[in-house]
């Protein structure tokens, strides 16, 4: 792989792939070294791609395994803030986004490649390695817990 195709493939995909680990681990620094690790990876292994849809299929399963890595590494745990260490930026009260970071894991990965990267079912099914059966479940599951999230206890009229 050249340096102009790389370049071209961190343009198209480095925020897709930026969105999917901060996601899964609501983490800004996790988020940028999961998107790190998945072009080191491409650049190691410099598969041929079939298609634009293979490529984008490839890292995002990639950034997927990546962000598992880093819930395994035994160097992945929360510190305390010192005095002087400013609190991260958070999403504004009562958002969708912080109402999808809310999410269990196991249901906010799918939701976010389904909404926000507009993958399919079997896409997501096959990036995560689940059959769609399981990824519809999830889909289906996480929507009722943003509902409720999002609802905040509203009752419908």
């Amino acid at each position: 792989m050249d340096n102009e195709e790389l370049e071209r493939i961190v343009h198209t995909y480095g925020s897709s792939i930026y969105r999917l680990a901060y996601a899964r681990t609501g983490s800004h620094a996790d988020a940028q070294d999961v998107m790190q690790e998945t072009f080191l990876r491409l650049v190691r292994t410099g598969p041929d791609f079939a298609s634009e849809t293979h490529c984008k299929a490839w890292l995002l399963r990639v950034a997927a395994n990546c962000v598992s890595d880093v819930f395994r590494s035994p160097w992945h745990h929360a510190q305390p803030l010192s005095e002087g260490t400013p609190a991260p930026a958070q999403p504004e009260e009562g958002g969708v986004l912080e109402a999808v970071l809310a999410l269990p894991p196991k249901y906010r990965l799918p939701v976010h490649l389904y909404y926000y990267e507009g993958l399919t079912v079997a896409e997501i099914g096959e990036i995560l390695g689940k059959s769609e059966s399981v990824i519809k479940t999830r889909l289906f599951r996480a929507r009722g817990m943003l509902r409720m999230e999002l609802e905040g206890g509203r009752e419908r009229v």
